[in-house]
C-alpha cells in the first residue's frame, strides 16, 4: 500500500514534469506568438515528413494563414500610420518653409527700410542719401567761400574807396583853405590898393 502511494506520487511528478517541459517547448516555438519566420519554422518542425513531402495539420495551416494576414494588416497599419506621420511632417515642414520665406521677406523689407531714407518723399539708400547730402554741403561750402571771398574783395574795395574819398576830401579841404586864403589875401591887397587910391585923391584935393 505504501509502495503504491510512492509509485503514484512518482508518476504524478513525472507527469507534471512532462507537462511543464511541454509548455516550455510550446512557449519556445508556437503559432500563438513570435515572428512569422519562427512560426513557419515551428510548423515545419511539427509537420511529419514523408519522402519529399510534409504533412501539415489543417488547423496549423489556417492558424499560420491568419497569423500572416494579421501580420500583413499590422504592417499595413504601421505603414499607413508612418505615411500619415510623414505626410503631417511634410505639411508642417512646408508650412514652416512658407513662414521662413515670409520671415525672410519681412527681414529683407525691414533691412531695406532701415537702410533707406526718404528725401522729398523719394526713397533712396543711405549711401545715395549721404552722397547727395555731402554734395549739397560741399556746394554750400563752396558758395559760402565764394561769397566770403567776394565780400572780402568788396570790403577791400570799399575801404580803399573810403580811404581815397578821405584823401580827396582832405585835399579838397586843403585846396579850399588855400583858395580862401588867396581870396582873403587878394581882398586885402585890393582893399589896400583902394585905400591908397583914396588917400591919393584926398591928398590931391587938399592941394
Amino acid at each position: 500500500m505504501k509502495f503504491a502511494k510512492i509509485l503514484i506520487t512518482f508518476l504524478l511528478c513525472v507527469s507534471t514534469t512532462g507537462i511543464i517541459f511541454a509548455q516550455e517547448e510550446e512557449e519556445k516555438g508556437s503559432l500563438n506568438s513570435g515572428t512569422i519566420e519562427s512560426q513557419f519554422d515551428y510548423m515545419y518542425k511539427k509537420s511529419p515528413k514523408w519522402e519529399d513531402y510534409r504533412s501539415v495539420k489543417t488547423n496549423n495551416l489556417f492558424k499560420f494563414k491568419n497569423n500572416v494576414i494579421d501580420s500583413l494588416k499590422q504592417a499595413r497599419k504601421i505603414y499607413a500610420e508612418s505615411q500619415n506621420v510623414v505626410s503631417a511632417q511634410k505639411t508642417e515642414i512646408d508650412s514652416l518653409n512658407v513662414k521662413l520665406e515670409a520671415t525672410k521677406g519681412n527681414l529683407m523689407a525691414v533691412t531695406e527700410e532701415k537702410d533707406s531714407i526718404k528725401l522729398l518723399g523719394i526713397p533712396m539708400s543711405k549711401t545715395g542719401y549721404n552722397t547727395i547730402l555731402w554734395t549739397i554741403i560741399a556746394a554750400l561750402t563752396g558758395l559760402l567761400l565764394f561769397f566770403i571771398g567776394k565780400f572780402k574783395r568788396s570790403n577791400t574795395i570799399t575801404v580803399d574807396a573810403k580811404k581815397a574819398k578821405a584823401e580827396i576830401e582832405e585835399e579838397y579841404e586843403s585846396h579850399r583853405q588855400r583858395s580862401i586864403e588867396r581870396e582873403q589875401k587878394l581882398r586885402r591887397e585890393l582893399q589896400d590898393e583902394l585905400n591908397k587910391q583914396k588917400y591919393s585923391e584926398n591928398a590931391t584935393k587938399k592941394k
